[in-house]
């Protein structure tokens, strides 16, 4: 019995480990479109692969902010189920994204001491301190802090310092860029992420985010302004030094220029944002060829004839009007003559025909349109070379880059952490309970026959 035990021992294989990969999913929540992206870290250094990607029309919000719960929650669960089906992993949490004309940023600074130790060198928690004492500020009660983003540090009077960490000082102070949010905003986007079963790992705000996926390094050191055109809002963010400087969001966007098509011909929304993409440009000297489109009456009335030269008469005005604005942002922040990289614009709304030759102009510098780059992206890389997905791949590439070295592992179902798992854990679970349930019995009939 024993020589039989043995060799029935060593011909047991160990089982294989679990399988460890950095999987995170974006939740681009947008007025007009809800995003949906997986992606995880390639075995390729400074790459990402593409897994999965769904997307489905936005109902349930205006201008950035949550007006309809039930709405929203069924158009995330859309893209959420595409997104599962391409991947073939369930999605249980995810890095979603903000915007809204609610959102605000103020300059502040936080000052602490250093006395933890004799030689008096700044570590980490020193840092987190003085992050942390710059959130003490007067915001009204009905606001909520989004993020604290460093711009510099100052020791003992010495500023222009980046990076204090292993210096020696008595006083540290941290210049910071505080964005803030409308409390219910913000709870209404965590509300409609539960309701469709799936926990908020962070709450970016977008134009954080696109810039992760569409700007280079270069371009942040340089210095450059992200004006991510959407459908209910339009996103600036400014670099210089490889920081982001300046933060702004307005509720001027590729909606308002569906709302212009469609009262000024007099056609339904969907109609107008059908020939907005296929016949509309920005500038009228984009048209190459000035054809004659017909639009299908209301009703059974007569078909409507229009050329592009007249379509780009009802959308350049409103284009014009958003770039006026981006300026004005852009001016406000300070930065306007220190952006050596020009403008980069992105989103929906900049696929229009015309419209970097268009924004070059208003704005006064080189202009170029922004798609995901930057990182060599595999999987489904073609499907997401547009601006439209700018904002869902820059949130999970902020998502990755927050786990670094802290890998998922997402083939363990106990794993109380995972962002995402395999997609039909009923089968996994039956498997189990088959192979354990056999195990129990070759158990019983080898101690029976011990026992004899």
């Amino acid at each position: 019995m024993n020589p039989e035990k043995n060799k029935n021992n060593n011909n047991v294989e160990p089982a294989p480990p679990a399988k460890i990969r950095n999987v995170t999913a974006g939740l681009d929540i947008g007025t007009t479109k809800i995003c949906c992206i997986v992606a995880e870290h390639d075995e390729k250094p400074g790459s990402i692969k593409i897994l999965g990607i769904g997307i489905t029309e936005s109902k349930g919000l205006n201008r950035g902010v949550v007006v309809n719960i039930d709405k929203t929650v069924k158009a995330i669960q859309g893209a959420v189920e595409q997104a599962e089906q391409q991947s073939g992993l369930k999605i249980t949490e995810v890095v979603a994204g903000i915007a809204g004309d609610h959102i605000e940023s103020i300059a502040s600074r936080g000052i602490v001491g250093i006395s933890q130790n004799e030689t008096r060198e700044i570590s980490e928690s020193d840092v987190i301190r003085s992050l942390e004492d710059s959130k003490k500020i007067a915001i009204p009660a009905e606001r909520q802090i989004l993020h604290v983003i460093p711009q510099d540090y100052i020791i003992d009077g010495q500023d222009g310092i980046t990076d204090p960490v292993g210096m020696c000082g008595v006083r540290m102070e941290a210049n910071v860029h505080i964005v803030t949010g409308l409390a219910t905003a913000i709870q209404n986007i965590y509300r409609c992420c539960e309701k469709a079963n799936l926990k908020v790992a962070e709450l970016v705000l977008e134009p954080l985010a696109s810039c992760e996926s569409v700007l280079t390094e270069d371009e942040k050191e340089v210095g450059v302004a992200l004006i991510d055109i959407g459908g209910g809002t339009t996103d600036i963010a400014i670099f210089k030094e490889g920081i982001i400087r300046f933060t702004s969001v307005f509720a001027i966007a590729g909606r308002q220029i569906t709302d212009d098509i469609r009262q000024g011909i007099g056609i339904i929304a969907k109609e107008a944002e059908r020939i907005k993409h296929q016949y509309g440009h920005a500038h009228q000297g984009a048209i190459m060829k000035d054809e004659v489109f017909m639009i299908p009456g209301i009703a059974g009335r007569k078909p409507i004839e229009l050329t592009k030269s007249f379509l780009c008469q009802v959308i350049q005005p409103r284009f014009e009007e958003i770039m006026e604005f981006a300026l004005a942002e852009i001016n406000r922040s300070g930065f306007s003559t220190a952006l050596g990289a020009g403008a980069v614009i992105t989103g929906g709304s900049s696929l229009l025909k015309g419209s970097e030759e268009l924004a070059a102009h208003m704005l006064g510098m080189p202009v170029k349109l922004g798609i995901p780059s930057g990182l060599t992206i595999s999987g489904l890389a073609p499907e997401i070379e547009s601006p439209v997905y700018s904002t869902a791949v820059g949130l999970a590439l902020y998502a990755l880059k927050k786990q670094g070295e802290k890998p998922k592992i997402i083939d363990d179902k106990t794993d109380p952490v995972k962002a995402v798992e395999n997609i039909k854990p009923g089968k996994t679970a039956k498997k189990k309970k088959e192979k354990s349930s056999k195990g129990s019995i070759l158990k019983k009939i080898k101690n029976f026959m011990e026992e004899l």
